[in-house]
């Protein structure tokens, strides 16, 4: 049997973004910029809801805390290696934490992404059953809500790294990204991937498509449901942060998982949307538009001792 047939592959190589030193060394500076600006943004975000009364009762604010959370782990599945890469020349990545990375960016994606629709039906019944609010929308219930998003998130990840370790990968090395994903990583395995491609195109692509619809239809319903010109300008502020993040993050996740595993020149670009700014951008959303997390913030800020300038 042929040598290269039966070399089993034990390292990966990422493709970086340009061969040129000082291209690298500048994007290492954005990136590193975005990443810094993540978590300085999502923990001010998680640190303001918990330390505030009103904040850490109300279901909207703790479900925020929350996707902070998620945001700051899905962040750091990725940018991580990504400036280290940028530093290094040979941008190897061992099988094992190839496969680490993919099953921790499914697992917290998944969850991110169901947490997004749990933050949608309580927009729902906050809007359209505000008598019943704090009665639907328990502490408990919300507890129970989060741990099933993460759960979620769990069994979908397994299904998707079991079904990629069970392929074998004895030839071509070089992913065609700059982190370990389902698309890039099976197209390298030396066999016939198009029933694993199909099964994980109705895994992933199902989960980002169903959940955006249902939640640009949970949107919707809520709009239609007001009648008052004022309730609706209302809805609409308090809800368009929430289209905006969910725009930002299920456009590309659908682009990119509900589709055959073909390769397309923007495949990078769309993947650094989803993975680096999208985490980033999120408590900017949410912030900007939000008087009573910025009043929150005003009040964390005084107890330190330092001017909050407004």
């Amino acid at each position: 049997m042929d040598e290269n047939q039966t070399e089993v592959v034990t390292d990966f190589v990422l493709a970086g973004f340009s061969q040129t030193p000082s291209t690298e060394a500048g994007l290492f500076v954005l990136f590193l910029f975005f990443y810094v600006s993540t978590w300085v943004g999502n923990v001010l975000i998680m640190v303001t809801v918990a330390s505030d009364t009103y904040l850490n009762s109300s279901p909207m604010y703790f479900l925020l805390g929350n996707l902070s959370f998620l945001d700051l782990c899905y962040s750091t599945v990725t940018t991580p290696k990504l400036l280290a890469d940028f530093l290094d020349n040979d941008k190897l990545i061992h099988y094992d934490q190839c496969i680490a990375q993919l099953f921790f960016l499914h697992f917290v994606g998944a969850a991110e992404m169901f947490l997004l629709t749990v933050m949608a039906y309580d927009r729902y019944v906050a809007i359209c059953r505000p008598l019943h609010y704090t009665t639907i929308m328990s502490r408990g219930l919300c507890c129970v809500l989060v741990a099933a998003s993460w759960m979620g998130g769990f069994v979908h990840s397994t299904v998707q790294t079991i079904l990629t370790i069970r392929l074998p990968f004895c030839g071509p090395n070089h992913v065609d990204n700059f982190f370990c994903d389902v698309p890039p990583v099976i197209k390298l395995a030396c066999t016939d991937t198009f029933v694993i491609e199909l099964l994980m195109v109705s895994n992933s692509g199902l989960i980002s498509t169903s959940s955006f619809v249902v939640l640009v239809s949970s949107y919707s319903t809520i709009l239609v449901k007001i009648r008052s010109k004022e309730g609706r300008r209302k809805a609409l502020s308090t809800c368009g942060s929430h289209l905006m993040v969910v725009t930002l993050f299920f456009g590309p996740c659908i682009f990119i998982y509900a589709r055959p595993f073909s390769t397309f020149s923007v495949d990078k670009m769309v993947s650094v949307l989803y993975n680096v700014i999208t985490p980033m951008m999120n408590p900017l959303i949410y912030t900007l538009r939000n008087k009573e997390v910025k009043s929150a913030m005003q009040k964390l800020w005084d107890r330190s001792g330092l001017t909050w300038k407004k």
